[in-house]
């Protein structure tokens, strides 16, 4: 696989990258075979899981189109990934032209990508940081003119929080980000959960400790604790099909099957 740019030097192409494997779920093209492996062996037991990706996506932009309704017109994504179709500057751009996004991302390979895409497109931009540093996160993106913390925000942590293990205190972090935000301001959640899930979805989380960011399962009432004092909106932190479908059909009987919570809060105007 040729890189824009050439291939970053400093990338272990031996060791599965997350953000490959899910770009590789996706249908994406920015993955190596490592990466292919990997996501072959959890597929093997976890059938749905690439429908589970896809529900994720879905959910973030059902999120963004109600932010964007809601007049948020600034967001902050965290954790980004590889962008694909239908990505968040994509979602929110189109719905109002002047919206201004910046991606972050700690996979060099993501960043890279990311940067080939927006390239020309001067309301989007991307940082290569680690959501374990929200004050450089925070800082750099108002560096670059794209983020204003006087106006209110859409932080967007979709996917990203359960790839951060207790011992490095994810909440913390969270907190941070909620309280640099002015009122008004809104955060997006999505997270892996154990949650009425099978064994071969324990057995695939299992799977994930092979690349350099294994996923922590957390429980309903954990995720929840990541909003904080935010209000969140309804119907609150459900399964992912469950946010706001776009029409009943969209839900069937086990939406647990996708094994994951996504939510949205606001924070209160004081």
């Amino acid at each position: 696989m040729e890189l824009p740019g050439g291939q970053p030097t400093d990338i272990d192409l031996t060791r599965p990258s997350a953000a490959r494997v899910y770009d590789y779920f996706l249908g994406g093209a920015h993955n190596f075979e490592v990466d292919r492996h990997l996501a072959e062996q959890i597929a093997s037991t976890t059938p749905n899981l690439a429908d589970t990706m896809r529900a994720g996506r879905a959910f973030l932009r059902r999120a963004v189109r109600y932010l964007v309704d809601e007049g948020v017109d600034q967001f902050l994504d965290i954790g980004s990934g590889i962008p694909t179709v239908g990505n968040v500057h994509e979602v929110a751009q189109a719905a109002n032209p002047a919206a201004r996004v910046v991606y972050v991302d700690v996979d060099p390979v993501a960043v890279m990508h990311s940067r080939s895409i927006l390239e020309g497109n001067d309301l989007a931009g991307v940082i290569e940081a680690d959501m374990r540093e929200p004050d450089r996160i925070l800082t750099d993106s108002q560096k670059m003119g794209l983020i204003d913390l006087s106006r209110p925000v859409a932080v967007l942590l979709a996917g990203v929080v359960h790839f951060v293990p207790d011992d490095d205190r994810p909440a913390e972090a969270v907190a941070m980000l909620r309280d640099a935000v002015p009122g008004g301001s809104f955060l997006v959640v999505s997270h892996s959960t154990f949650d009425k899930q099978p064994q071969e979805m324990l057995d695939a989380q299992r799977l994930s400790s092979r690349t350099a960011t294994e996923i922590t399962l957390r429980s309903h009432a954990e995720i929840a604790g990541y909003f904080g004092d935010f209000t969140l909106v309804e119907p609150g932190l459900v399964f992912l099909p469950q946010w706001r479908p776009e029409s009943p059909g969209d839900v069937d009987d086990h939406p647990e099957r996708f094994g994951a919570y996504g939510g949205v809060g606001r924070k209160p105007v004081e």
